[in-house]
């Protein structure tokens, strides 16, 4: 079993704006990494999530350019696969003019393969010199690398069809996390060392950071300075509000392709704020200390992973509002100090409430959807603690068994919706 130090930097890392064109671009740098020089020519190959979640939201250091295609041509010219998920962080304007240029000589080609779950494949080409990297299962996952035929990488496959670059006895975090009890779990957050705690607090100054970005400057729908302007004077006294807006916010900056890192959960950027900013807003509200709100946020990541673990890494549901917002609701719990009876039936109540909720694509209204996720958190929470929740089992919840309630929400994601994905991408696609 992995320690908490292990799952928060697996399951817990800094991305550079949204995480499907970050995949995209990290696999195309690593494929011009294996070419003597600039590649000539580029070819992608995209699972059905990665081509919708990535099509219409903005790509940092590209003036509000948005997209797949942006950002694999970017990365043939500033791309560092070393950077992981920030692979674009060293964008200049010049890097952004030869990409649109490499896009507009039709020297770039990509495509969906139809698909789902995590999947890319770069080729890029130069002369007679071909260099390939797959990313599979997670977003930052490289899984084989060819150079001119020849593997060059090649990741340990799983008894259970999954890859990564581990020994083959050992499952991934996520696939872990699946056959863990919820309470084995959370019990993690008491476990954090002085330096699991300072890695916590970096990813709350960071999505604070963005968040402070959207209520400043005029990005994305506005939706957090649309919250704070509403509430009014009644602001600074109004939780609910302070939890939506901070939310909000930093998903305004960051779909608008703002170049500022936020810190993910669940290989998810928005996730990460949802996860994160409602516990630290309501933990700061009600005066909780350094350790004991780092101990409630590294809650509230792993409650988004159990739930997540079971949704998968991409789906049709939209998991930084249902799954973030059922963790966030269960962090909320635990920064107030309830117990994780009490953490479970606010996380039920998200669930019985929110499932059915779509992702199509990541985009500038994914800052209503994480505004809602953190929101109907801040209320299950309230409920939660005051004793209240669902009595009898209705809908997905089954009140006898959170795991079941999870499982029943991700069967409901898996086979209810298991046509919704080509469905959003056809209407996107014939625009």
């Amino acid at each position: 079993m992995f320690t908490v130090t292990e799952f928060l930097h697996q399951e817990v890392k800094p991305a550079l704006g949204c995480t499907e064109p970050g995949a995209v671009a990290l696999a195309v740098a690593k494929a011009c990494e294996q070419l003597s020089g600039l590649a000539e020519r580029v070819e992608v190959v995209v699972s059905d999530n990665i081509f919708k979640n990535g099509i219409a939201v903005g790509v940092p250091g590209t003036n509000g350019a948005r997209g797949n295609e942006i950002a694999a041509a970017l990365a043939v010219f500033c791309g560092h696969s070393a950077y992981s998920l920030e692979v674009l962080k060293d964008a200049t304007p010049e890097d952004l003019s030869h990409a649109k240029e490499f896009i507009a000589a039709g020297r770039l080609k990509l495509t969906a393969n139809g698909k789902g779950g995590v999947y890319v494949e770069a080729a890029a080409y130069r002369g007679d010199e071909v260099g390939v990297a797959v990313i599979e299962q997670t977003h930052g996952n490289i899984t084989r690398v060819k150079k001119n035929g020849e593997v060059v990488f090649q990741a340990v496959p799983h008894c259970d069809g999954a890859v990564s670059s581990a020994s083959a006895k050992t499952l991934s975090v996520p696939d872990q996390v699946k056959e863990m009890d919820f309470e084995e779990l959370v019990a993690l957050a008491g476990r954090l060392s002085p330096e699991d705690i300072d890695y916590v607090w970096q990813g709350i100054d960071m999505n604070m950071r963005i968040s402070d970005y959207g209520f400043e400057n005029d990005v994305g729908l506005g939706l957090g300075r649309t919250v704070r302007a509403a509430a009014g004077a009644n602001y600074e006294n109004d939780l609910a509000a302070q939890v939506k807006a901070v939310s909000a916010a930093a998903s305004d900056a960051r779909m608008a392709g703002v170049a500022l890192p936020v810190m993910s959960s669940a290989g998810s950027g928005n996730h990460g704020i949802t996860a994160i900013l409602p516990v630290y807003v309501v933990g700061t509200a009600k005066h909780k200390s350094r350790e004991e709100i780092a101990r409630a946020v590294a809650y509230s990541h792993l409650a988004t992973s159990f739930v997540k673990s079971r949704m998968g890494r991409l789906s049709p549901v939209c998991g930084c509002a249902v799954a973030a917002g059922a963790g966030a609701a269960a962090g909320i719990v635990n920064v107030m100090g309830g117990t994780d009876g009490q953490a479970k039936k606010a996380m039920e109540l998200v669930l019985g409430n929110i499932t059915g909720m779509l992702c199509d694509g990541a985009k500038e209204s994914c800052a209503l959807k994480v505004g809602t996720g953190a929101t109907e958190a801040f209320y299950a929470a309230q409920i939660a603690l005051a004793g209240g929740g669902m009595a009898v089992s209705q809908g997905v919840v089954d009140v006898n068994s959170f795991t079941r309630t999870a499982e029943n929400a991700a069967r409901l994601n898996r086979e209810g919706m298991k046509d919704v994905d080509h469905t959003i991408i056809d209407i996107i696609t014939h625009r």
